[in-house]
């Protein structure tokens, strides 16, 4: 996502020379870029929020609810028995629900909470450490995301007709796995491969899951094929280390950065997405669906591109940019796969 800012080149009245007027819209523009970052939960926010939705909203980082809907869309199509009607967009518009804003939205919640004392550090203008929020209220959250989300997973297999209730089972186990991601004892954010894998998992293999078995019948290779995708998803997880180095290094936190260095870590990073991508492309070849297998490596060849271009040469500075250039041929070449695996399952 571009922090590019318009600004307007009109004189404003007050400023004859139009100097004054620049620099005016220039701050209101700012403002209004800050305004919308933080409410995104996004890097770089300002604080300065009085309203208590808008600070639930912004511990809930709407940003990150995209790659969980997206694996939703991928889950569905990998199935190979979704059709377009309505009744079929509205469940699963209630499983994206459930993906993205409700146990996302959980997982990034109770994730600031543990991580009070490291956003001190790194981001001190979230909303805990800032003090806009009292502890109390955060914990309110957490538990209404969290029931709101196993609720309407319990609804989605009543829904399904399922004899065991896959989806509230996966909503429930991706639950404890976001618990023990953030929270100690195990606290898997400590250990860099751990974690990372936990959260590439958490946004890619998760969703994919929920999005198959509400339509089709959850099998091992589906399972297997997305827990390896998730390896670059681990790539992904990467990226996000890179904000808080300095933190992670002072509180002891094994991140990648922290244990190898930044640019070892970068390079450890676009391998793994490159990778673990080409290796999907490798089994349809291997499944005889070659002409998805091209339209996945000719997805792989910008992100190359824009890793040489962006990441390699400067992770710290220039980590938003790179997965805002790079991220969306990863989530297109995940939607290409879904849909050679549901074509897979269709003529099998």
């Amino acid at each position: 996502m571009s922090d590019d800012m318009q600004s307007s080149t009109t004189p404003l009245p007050d400023s004859p020379s139009g100097e004054g007027g620049k620099e005016n819209v220039g701050e209101i523009n700012s403002a209004k870029t800050s305004k919308t970052r933080q409410l995104l939960g996004m890097k770089g926010a300002e604080a300065g929020e009085t309203s208590v939705w808008k600070i639930r909203l912004q511990l809930m980082k709407a940003i990150t609810w995209i790659p969980l809907i997206w694996g939703v869309v991928c889950g569905a199509a990998s199935s190979g028995k979704f059709t377009w009607t309505l009744e079929n967009v509205l469940i699963s518009a209630a499983c994206m629900l459930m993906s993205g804003p409700l146990l996302t939205g959980y997982t990034q919640t109770i994730n600031d909470y543990y991580d009070r004392d490291l956003d001190a550090i790194n981001e001190p203008n979230r909303p805990i450490p800032s003090g806009a929020i009292s502890l109390k209220q955060v914990q309110v959250q957490i538990w209404v995301l969290l029931l709101a989300g196993l609720a309407v997973a319990y609804g989605l297999d009543v829904w399904a007709g399922h004899d065991f209730p896959t989806l509230f089972v996966l909503a429930l186990g991706g639950s404890f796995l976001s618990y023990i991601y953030s929270a100690p004892p195990l606290k898997l954010k400590q250990n860099g491969w751990l974690g990372n894998y936990a959260l590439g998992a958490s946004y890619i293999a998760l969703p994919w899951w929920a999005g198959h078995a509400l339509f089709g019948e959850l099998n091992p290779t589906v399972i297997v094929l997305t827990l390896i995708y998730s390896m670059a998803g681990l790539g992904i997880a990467i990226v996000n280390d890179f904000k808080a180095v300095e933190g992670d290094r002072e509180l002891g936190l094994k991140s990648l950065p922290v244990m190898f260095g930044v640019q070892t870590a970068a390079w450890i990073c676009v391998l793994m997405i490159d990778v673990f991508q080409g290796g999907m492309a490798a089994y349809l070849i291997a499944i005889h669906k070659n002409l998805y297998a091209v339209l996945l490596i000719l997805l792989i060849i910008p992100q190359i591109t824009f890793q040489d271009m962006y990441f390699l040469r400067d992770p710290l500075e220039n980590d938003v940019k790179y997965q805002a250039s790079a991220q969306p041929f990863l989530v297109l070449g995940m939607l290409v796969m879904a849909i050679a695996l549901g074509h897979s399952a269709l003529v099998s």
